[in-house]
């Protein structure tokens, strides 16, 4: 995922808030946007492995630069250069950009380094309790307090990751690495306070003549490769559009729901990365390591559940996350 990727790919808490009242169509059109949106990051780990010959760093390099020309030319067309210009004005929220961009980049490099190294089992784990990390992140970093059943939720969860250690024999660092990474890079995103679009633009312009200098190092010192290979290279140029499409998906479906349905769907990713690794990478789950994925979808049931219920007594606004 985001998405790694890596996560996946996703990618950051968004402070949007839907309609009040919209439309019949307009919520259906929100549920397909959405459902399209975390399918799409579920199945992305089967693009990865295509790709897998040319190395982590490439994919997460030409991810960067096709995704950056897609995206230039949907803000070209939208006109929305304005935005992106503003914030590389701005010293403090091209700083705070900068540091979501690296977060991201380290993201996606994790993630696709695990779906390539065969640990997707591992990766889909750290999308699962990145939401438990989230929370725990605003417990530390920002000061909030926790009702008892939130807390209750991240305990299990903790519990659900020491089983996960003990199942895999040592500790799970790459999906606390990526849950760290996507929940910190949610943290320094809303900083910059950019739209989907630009934000993302702004972040692989950052990440652009790193991605580039290694695309040029690698096709000098190495050779083509499989870029040689028309098939290959389309695939590669794919990781683009598989990059920026969801993002966009995902911006039409958080202004026609409610960001507590939004989150619901979230858990969509990391449940196809769970079924593919297993189905098609043929990883294996022994006996301990399922018994932490039932606690973690526990947690995952007792933290909805009460977002739902003081979502509904206005308590709470909801956040949603992205990833792949």
């Amino acid at each position: 995922m985001s998405l790694p990727e890596s996560a996946p790919e996703a990618i950051a808490p968004v402070a949007l808030q839907a309609p009040a009242s919209p439309s019949s169509s307009e919520l259906r059109t929100g549920v397909l946007a959405a459902l399209a949106t975390y399918t799409m990051w579920g199945f992305l780990p089967l693009l990865f492995r295509q790709v897998e010959a040319v190395g982590s760093v490439m994919i997460v390099a030409e991810r960067s630069l096709w995704s950056l020309l897609l995206l230039g030319v949907i803000l070209a067309f939208r006109r929305g250069f304005g935005d992106v210009l503003a914030l590389f004005a701005d010293r403090r929220r091209a700083l705070m950009t900068l540091l979501s961009a690296l977060l991201l980049g380290g993201n996606w490099l994790l993630y696709v380094w695990a779906v390539e190294s065969g640990q997707l089992l591992e990766a889909s784990f750290g999308y699962f309790i990145n939401p438990m990390v989230n929370v725990a992140m605003g417990m530390v970093l920002l000061g909030e307090r926790q009702n008892r059943v939130q807390t209750a939720s991240i305990l299990i969860a903790i519990v659900a990751i020491a089983i996960q250690a003990v199942g895999m024999g040592h500790i799970p660092f790459i999906a606390l690495g990526l849950a760290l990474s996507f929940g910190s890079y949610g943290y320094f995103r809303k900083t910059a306070q950019l739209g989907p679009t630009s934000g993302l633009f702004a972040e692989t312009a950052m990440l652009a003549p790193l991605a580039g200098a290694y695309v040029i190092y690698n096709l000098v010192s190495v050779g083509p490769g499989i870029h040689v290979d028309p098939y290959h290279l389309m695939l590669l140029i794919l990781t683009g559009p598989a990059t920026a499409i969801p993002l966009l998906m995902f911006a039409v479906a958080v202004r026609r729901l409610r960001l507590t349905t939004i989150g619901m769907f979230q858990y969509i990713t990391p449940s196809i990365q769970f079924l593919v690794a297993i189905v098609v990478f043929g990883e294996h789950l022994n006996g301990l390591r399922m018994i932490s994925f039932a606690l973690i979808w526990l947690s995952l049931a007792v933290f909805s559940y009460d977002s739902f219920r003081r979502r509904g007594q206005g308590r709470v606004p909801a956040q949603a996350g992205q990833g792949g």
